[in-house]
């Protein structure tokens, strides 16, 4: 901890914040894409993608869950999302997925949860879709075939938020499921017409 709160210290230091970039903050943020991820400290999307500050807008949650949506439950997510594709007018989501992920793993495995009342109420919102594939234990430690499974899966529920449904029928968003694999660092993009990742 001592580490970070130094670098936290010095950070504005390390940037420059006389820099014109910086000072153009205080004015906004417009950022281009929304980055659904895992809260996983293994997942880093500025590290992934390469962004710079102000570039993408993050929603970040335990196995990148994007819960019903539901008009009068309060939501984080739900929240984000509508402020994302309403006042940000983001061109893209994101969803991203992640190799060895504890949510996912805790389904595929059928983990006893009961110690985790929190944890299991909010991993169940991920069941429904991997219900066909439960049963049938991993073929490796990676999840593969069910991390990507959830990943459609997410994608199927962002297109029932009001917000991002108008977007995809006017044009301006576009929706993009991708798979992280955090021992090798690769990142797989989803081929929604035939329903497999790939690389580019």
């Amino acid at each position: 901890m001592k580490r970070l709160l130094t670098n936290a210290r010095n950070f504005r230091h390390r940037v420059a914040p006389e820099s014109e970039t910086f000072r153009k903050f205080a004015a906004g943020q417009t950022p281009g894409t929304l980055f659904i991820s895992c809260s996983d400290s293994r997942v880093i999307p500025a590290l992934i993608t390469g962004a710079v500050p102000g570039e993408v807008f993050e929603l970040r949650n335990a196995g990148n869950i994007i819960p019903p949506y539901v008009p009068e439950r309060e939501s984080a997510e739900a929240a984000t999302i509508e402020y994302a594709v309403e006042v940000l007018k983001v061109r893209d989501i994101v969803v991203c997925g992640h190799s060895h992920c504890g949510a996912v793993g805790a389904l595929a495995n059928d983990q006893d949860l009961t110690q985790l009342p929190c944890v299991s109420q909010w991993v169940s919102h991920a069941r429904p879709a991997l219900a066909p594939m439960l049963g049938t234990p991993p073929d490796d430690g990676t999840l593969a075939k069910f991390v990507q499974r959830h990943v459609m899966a997410q994608l199927e529920t962002l297109r029932d938020y009001p917000s991002v449904r108008a977007a995809l029928d006017s044009g301006r968003l576009k929706l993009h499921g991708w798979y992280y694999r955090v021992d090798t660092a690769e990142v797989l993009e989803l081929d929604e017409i035939h329903g497999v990742f790939h690389r580019n």
